[in-house]
């Protein structure tokens, strides 16, 4: 909790008019009297507002309705916790002027209250006080008027440097001013009358320090270093010096001028300055690092645009000359020889140097060597130490005493940085020098040939079997006799080899897909001891390549065929790799079957088997044979259940049983055979105990309709048949007829049926059906044929006859020898029946076809128009 102290300061009053506008000044309260240090300054009434000099103004238009107005000005410390009030009040001037006027008439006059900036020289000698100016108010025609100053140079920092007259206005300085530390001061003046009310708004006034040449420029670095590369053209840019003045800006105490003073060593000048710039340029056109390394400067820069009265410093500035390779190498000796034993590798045999005379460690000394001739096997290798610059002769690769017994190189040196030809310089060849190196003779031990032998093993062989051989020579006799071989324990155990041959036998089945194999390659190392007991090493890779271990296998066996015939796309898997996988061939094994069947290729794995021509349905065992790129046969069995259906999901398992071939009949096939048997022995039963009977008055059924069709194997869509091909005859028979026309000659044919036919009415007189069907008891040939007119001459009078007396006869008594009642024997045809008034022949009323159960469809196809 904030708690301030608040006590009474003092109490003004200020004279006003009875109007006032808005940001009127009313007067100015001292408020340090009061508080020094006032944080917040605020007012109770918001008609008014506080400056932080004290200036109270008014923040709208204002009359005051009474004699006097009154409000409070609060100044508050809150680190101090001090609060002080002022109580302001306002009275109504009177009208009548009580001031002392100085004349009785105004006179206009000019106006001085707000006079040009001041200005005062710096490091002014005097005499001080020194006047600077003048502030006046033309309300001091009619009013006693009091000038006082505030702001930098009065009452805040520097204080005590400026002071303004109370009654004449006149502002004095007090000492002399340094422009570098005090550019300007900006202080604020104020005219008010001996009550305290101010007629004028406080004046800003500026007091600008003329500059004085007292600062001499200085460069902004001690000590200035660049860098040249030698041989650089005349004109090329070096570096840049730079300097500054404290002085005022775009004047002349600031307008600098530079140039080289002296230059060390004492030579031709080399470089030239820029005097407005201070750019140091390239001058002299031969810049020789090995002659002069580096060149000291000594710069000056001056003011006043360098005229001789100007004040100047100087400087120092050290330009090193950069090295270039402009100075090839060459070698101390041009000829060297030196000794290595044969066989040894990896040994430093010779080391050779150069002169250079640029800079040592800089890319133009770095010596580069190369072996020009004599080292076309690549036996030899020379480096540099970058230590001492010299290069190192090493033999990389064994040589041999028995093939050459010397060696002769040629070595050739440059640089690491490219060769520049300086003015003074001459074109040089390239500086070379010649090895010759001896071969020292030694005993040495059996050499395989190659160092590394690959073998290539098919996995699965069988154990023992030879996948090749692996010899060293003796290099002084250049044969094998007497090297013994042998392969050291430790390693992967897939293959022995033969002491005194060298031949290369496996201990293993290799197998890929087992253990340490699947990686499928080994490194074995091989031993030769001679008789000596030298030794030498070689390397055999073993690499287990893919076999045929693998027969191709169909993935499915068993398969249901519908009538479509649709082709059975048979697809096989092999798990070897190429080229012992795909493509497949497909052939069927047994003679019997592939007369039937047929298999055509699809692509490399896959085959389409599907049936030659019009086979019977039934299950069927194919043996089919699958053979991979390889020759590796797998043998299948393919069973194929040829269904009569339209999808395979109507076929339930059920098939007709084939006796030849290899068509075998299953469990439920052979319960399907014996419950037949024993049906149809029920149904011969039945018929004979009716047969038995006298002579029997029969009724035609509607399953008579299904007598159009004889039966037959043959279950693809035939030739299409018209209406009028198709005769039907109804009977009391289990078996029907039908008429074929062939040729011109039109026949119809009864198989198999029981009753009357045409040879007992041709010589009977006017005969209706009803007369035909109660004339039984003769005997009927199983197939008879008769012509299509004889047939025609017989149905028609009496089909005719029919339908007439059914449309003359009101009461129906006609139609009771062809319209019979029937027992409900179960749920009657889709087709509905067929009456005597009947003589639809639009290929409408066959539309119950099209919802016949699935083993009806054939003759549904067969029957309707497409």
């Amino acid at each position: 909790v904030l708690s301030l102290c608040c006590e009474a300061c003092k109490k003004v009053i200020f004279h006003v008019p009875s109007e006032l506008e808005a940001d009127t000044l009313v007067g100015r309260v001292d408020l340090k009297e009061c508080l020094q240090s006032a944080e917040v300054i605020s007012s109770t009434d918001g008609n008014f507002k506080v400056l932080e000099d004290g200036s109270v103004y008014t923040t709208s238009a204002l009359s005051l309705s009474a004699e006097k107005k009154t409000f409070t000005i609060l100044l508050k410390d809150i680190q101090e916790q001090v609060q002080k009030k002022i109580h302001v009040s306002l009275v109504e001037e009177e009208k009548k002027k009580t001031r002392h006027a100085r004349d009785t008439v105004l006179k206009r006059t000019k106006r001085r209250w707000g006079p040009i900036p001041s200005v005062m020289i710096e490091n002014s000698l005097g005499p001080f006080p020194l006047q600077i100016q003048q502030v006046q108010s033309d309300t001091a025609q009619n009013y006693t008027i009091y000038y006082s100053a505030s702001g930098p140079g009065i009452d805040q920092d520097p204080k005590g440097l400026f002071y303004i007259e109370r009654e004449t206005g006149n502002i004095f300085a007090t000492r002399a001013v340094d422009r570098e530390q005090y550019p300007s001061f900006q202080i604020i003046c104020f005219a008010t009358t001996p009550d305290g009310y101010s007629p004028e708004v406080p004046l800003v006034h500026t007091i600008r320090i003329e500059d004085d040449n007292d600062n001499a420029p200085y460069f902004t670095q001690d000590l200035f270093e660049f860098c040249v590369p030698e041989n650089s053209k005349p004109g090329v840019f070096v570096g840049k010096v730079t300097a500054e003045d404290r002085d005022e800006p775009y004047t002349l105490h600031t307008t600098l001028k530079y140039r080289i003073v002296s230059q060390n060593p004492p030579i031709t000048p080399a470089f030239s300055l820029h005097g407005d710039t201070g750019v140091i340029s390239v001058l002299l056109p031969q810049l020789d690092r090995e002659l002069v390394p580096s060149y000291t400067l000594l710069v000056e820069v001056r003011d006043m645009a360098g005229q001789p009265f100007g004040l100047c410093t100087t400087g120092t500035v050290v330009v090193k000359i950069e090295d270039t390779n402009d100075n090839a190498p060459s070698f101390k000796q041009i000829k060297y020889e030196t000794q290595v034993e044969e066989n040894k590798v990896r040994v430093e045999i010779l080391r050779v140097s150069v002169v250079d005379l640029d800079e040592p460690g800089s890319p133009g000394s770095g010596a580069v060597y190369e072996i020009i001739r004599g080292n076309d096997d690549q036996a030899f290798e020379i480096t540099t130490d970058k230590n001492t610059n010299e290069g190192i002769l090493c033999v990389v690769k064994g040589l041999d005493y028995e093939s050459a017994k010397q060696r002769i190189l040629v070595i050739g040196v440059n640089n690491e940085a490219p060769y520049l030809l300086a003015p003074h310089s001459q074109q040089l060849s390239q500086s070379t020098c010649s090895v010759t190196v001896h071969v020292l003779d030694v005993d040495e031990g059996p050499v395989f040939k190659p160092c590394v032998l690959r073998l290539d093993v098919k996995e699965c062989e069988d154990i023992g079997t030879a996948v090749g051989r692996y010899i060293a020579e003796d290099p002084e006799t250049g044969n094998s006799e007497g090297i013994r071989y042998r392969i050291p324990p430790g390693q992967c155990n897939w293959i022995n080899i033969d002491e005194r041959s060298g031949e290369i036998r496996t201990v293993k089945v290799l197998d890929r897909d087992i253990g340490e194999m699947r990686r499928g390659q080994c490194n074995i190392t091989v031993l030769a001891i001679d008789r000596n007991g030298k030794t030498g090493t070689g390397t055999i890779q073993v690499c287990i390549v893919p076999g045929n271990k693998n027969f191709p296998r169909i993935a499915q066996t068993d398969y249901i065929m519908c009538r479509d015939r649709k082709p059975i796309c048979l697809t096989s898997q092999d798990g070897d790799e190429a080229p012992y996988s795909t493509p497949f061939v497909y052939r069927i094994t047994d003679r019997n079957l592939d007369s039937m069947w047929k298999i055509t290729p699809h692509n490399d794995n896959s085959a389409y088997l599907s049936p030659k021509g019009d086979i019977p349905f039934g299950v069927y065992d194919i043996p089919v044979s699958v053979m991979d790129n390889g020759g590796k046969v797998g043998e299948h069995n393919i069973r194929v259940n040829y269904c009569d259906c339209v999808t395979p999901t109507e076929c339930d398992g059920r098939s007709r049983q084939l006796g030849g071939g290899n068509v075998t009949l299953g469990l439920w096939g052979i319960l399907a055979m014996i419950l037949g048997s024993l049906l149809l022995l029920l149904i011969l039963i039945t018929i004979c105990g009716c047969c038995g009977r006298g002579v029997m008055h029969r009724q035609v059924t509607d399953d008579c309709a299904n007598h159009n069709l004889i039966i037959s194997n043959t279950e693809a869509p035939g030739e299409e048949v018209m209406d009028h091909n198709i005769i039907p005859l109804q009977n009391t028979c289990d078996q029907g007829g039908y008429g074929v026309k062939t040729g011109d000659q039109q026949t119809f044919e009864i198989v198999k049926g029981r009753g009357h036919t045409l040879e007992s009415v041709k010589g009977g007189g006017h005969q209706t059906l009803g007369s035909v069907k109660e004339g039984g008891g003769q005997n009927m040939m199983d197939t008879c044929r008769y012509s299509y007119s004889e047939w025609h001459n017989f149905t028609h009078p009496r089909l005719g006859e029919k339908v007439h007396l059914c449309r003359q006869d009101e009461e129906q008594k006609h139609s009771e020898d062809y319209l019979l009642s029937y027992n409900y024997e179960g749920k009657g045809s889709l087709a509905g029946s067929v009456g005597c008034c009947s003589d639809q022949h639009e290929e409408e009323a066959l539309d119950f076809l099209d919802q016949l159960e699935p083993k009806f469809r054939t003759l549904a196809e067969t029957c309707i128009k497409r």
